[in-house]
């Protein structure tokens, strides 16, 4: 083989070398080795989350028939009656519920003002290089572990509640959970409220502008208005959120699950309920322990629901522009 044949046979495996380590240029039609080995991780990946999702929701699912053909299910969704470790056993899941909703709707009363204050702030207000440095500030709080706040609540906000309402408001009660929980899902409202206020065109701020509105009416008459959808889906997320939330009502909430309004009372939630019966002496073939399933199911079918809703209303009021 002379030069002139040499350098092209050369030239070709450097070229197909060179195609099997790059990707395929985009509309190629064609995937490499490397693209392929991608792919299939990512499918692997992908079906593996789902297969866990599945066998989790399966595992709820089975272990519920199981508690239902114990105990008749207008027993569980037809009383108010919580006592799974008594003697006398009642599981009227609607205690676990009202405590739930209790703590979980003062702390949407805390986080709401909170967070849309903070979105308009950081959205109209902030100048860039403060928003560059406050918004990933409060994004870091949704990542303090949550029995810190749990331990907040209970030597900082019950302390404070004693001292306003009296002494014989006991140490654990559903307004100190409450709040803790607003303060957890403050950085959920604000975040994604800023964000869809973000997406709103600057022609509808300049429009308003240019008929002599302050910052102030632009923010709250054009502003918000227009980031409806995201903001309402930001408010039912954090109430899915706080309604999942465990260990703070554990620490904060008590452990009397009662159907009362008092919020200086103690409560108890489904997810303090499921670490109570799941972390006892409880033996897993009883049935106080297969009852955990059924609120564990009743929560999971509670927070997808929410879920579900929030999509539909980010989806269905959702604002579109050209």
């Amino acid at each position: 083989m002379d030069g002139p044949e040499r350098d092209t046979v050369r030239s070709l495996l450097a070229e197909l070398w060179r195609d099997r380590l790059q990707p395929s240029r985009p509309g190629s039609g064609r995937e490499t080795p490397v693209g392929r080995l991608v792919h299939g991780a990512l499918f692997v990946t992908a079906t593996l989350s789902a297969f866990v999702t599945i066998g989790i929701v399966l595992v709820l699912i089975f272990e519920t028939v199981e508690f239902f053909r114990q105990v008749p299910l207008i027993d569980f969704f037809g009383s108010t009656k919580w006592s799974a470790l008594f003697a006398e056993k009642q599981f009227g899941v609607w205690a676990l519920v009202w405590g739930t909703g209790m703590i979980a709707l003062i702390g949407l009363a805390v986080a709401i003002p909170l967070g849309l204050m903070a979105a308009v702030f950081l959205s109209e207000y902030a100048p860039p290089r403060v928003r560059a440095a406050v918004k990933p500030i409060l994004e870091v709080l949704a990542g303090v572990p949550t029995v810190v706040f749990g331990y907040f609540a209970l030597l900082s906000i019950s302390p404070v509640i004693q001292n306003i309402f009296g002494q014989d408001v006991g140490i654990y009660n559903a307004l100190s959970a409450g709040i803790v929980v607003g303060l957890m899902i403050v950085p959920i409202i604000a975040s994604l409220s800023e964000d869809a206020m973000r997406a709103v065109p600057r022609s509808l701020r300049e429009g308003a502008y240019a008929l002599g509105s302050t910052r102030m009416e632009v923010s709250l008459r054009v502003v918000l208005p227009a980031a409806f959808s995201g903001v309402v889906a930001s408010i039912i997320l954090a109430f899915s959120r706080a309604v999942g939330e465990t260990m703070a009502v554990t620490i904060a909430g008590g452990g009397n699950p009662q159907f009362g309004v008092d919020p200086l009372e103690a409560v108890q939630t489904m997810t303090a309920m499921i670490v109570q019966l799941s972390l006892g002496d409880t033996p897993t073939t009883s049935i106080e322990f297969k009852v955990l399933f059924a609120v564990a199911m009743t929560l999971f079918v509670l927070t997808l629901g929410m879920n579900i809703v929030a999509q539909w209303v980010s989806q269905r009021f959702r604002e579109e522009y050209e």
